[in-house]
């Protein structure tokens, strides 16, 4: 990641999605020293001219209009979310004058309503992917889905996550865009600079990811746990945003009906009764970072 106020980030990011493109698709699939496409051929393929392209990426620019970005975005194949990003990082030409940042809380609403989900393991994440509240299930399917941990960390920093998705590659290949498309063009604020910065020095993985700049809002879809207690699970997952949260997420887990999982899902809820009893559910959205647990910030 760059580090705050680096003004390039339009350059950084059209270097990136540049070095993605399949050569097939430039005019010439000759000897090739670069990954992906060639200034030239991106400069080419947008009808503009190679000079005003590289001014565009050494930063030497920054003023190109929406219908440049759009021709750019064309060339480089971007799809609509992607050419959102694009044209968000353009507008981004002035450093933003930044407000305190306030506490992020869930409304007493939104955490009765999960609570009274026994079967549907449900939690809220904010802007940053940090967890904010949970029901007991969402706990008794992943410890790192209580509050005071986060969820990208968690997922690239965790043995214990690896562990549990059995599909642990696709699960973070599908975070990382996410992360960018819940937080956009603005990289500089001090949590996400936090964050991204432990991962990158902590995890080779998530370097490779963060630097091909993939912008994906993916909201639903499925799951492949191996839970240490009931055995195999698929989850259909759905992530819904709060209006006027300021970015808060709910995500919401559930078994296809009559499914094996399901059957497992209901497993795991009766096993975790007891403990709801005892404790009583508002302490389920409110679960402190417990010792055994490893803390991610």
């Amino acid at each position: 990641m760059a580090a705050a106020g680096d003004a390039n980030a339009l350059g950084r990011y059209l270097r990136a999605r540049r070095e993605l493109v399949r050569p097939e698709d430039a005019r010439d699939t000759g000897n090739r020293r670069v990954p992906g496409l060639r200034r030239e051929e991106v400069a080419f393929l947008a009808g503009i001219s190679s000079d005003y392209y590289n001014r565009l990426e050494q930063g030497r620019d920054r003023n190109p209009s929406e219908q440049v970005l759009r021709s750019i975005a064309r060339a480089l194949r971007l799809d609509e979310e992607a050419t959102a990003y694009l044209l968000e990082i353009a507008a981004l030409r002035t450093p933003r004058r930044r407000r305190p940042r306030k506490p992020e809380k869930v409304g007493d609403g939104i955490r009765t309503l999960i609570d009274s989900w026994p079967l549907t393991p449900a939690y809220v994440h904010g802007t940053y992917l940090d967890v904010l509240a949970a029901n007991s299930l969402a706990i008794a399917l992943s410890p790192f889905n209580a509050p005071g941990h986060n969820a990208i960390l968690a997922a690239f920093l965790e043995p214990e996550m690896r562990e549990l998705h059995q599909d642990w590659e696709d699960m973070t290949a599908r975070l990382v865009p996410y992360l960018r498309s819940v937080v956009g063009a603005d990289i500089e604020d001090p949590r996400l600079v936090e964050i991204v910065g432990e991962l990158s020095v902590r995890s080779e993985r998530f370097r490779t990811l963060w630097a091909r700049q993939d912008v994906k809002h993916k909201t639903t879809g499925i799951s492949l746990l191996r839970h240490p207690q009931v055995g195999p699970l698929e989850l259909h997952y759905e992530k819904l945003l709060l209006p006027g949260t300021g970015g808060q997420t709910l995500i919401t887990y559930h078994a296809q009906p009559g499914s094996a999982s399901e059957e497992r899902l209901r497993l795991l809820a009766s096993m975790n009764a007891p403990d709801q009893a005892a404790g009583g559910t508002p302490a389920a959205t409110d679960h402190p970072r417990g010792p055994g647990h490893p803390t991610t910030r």
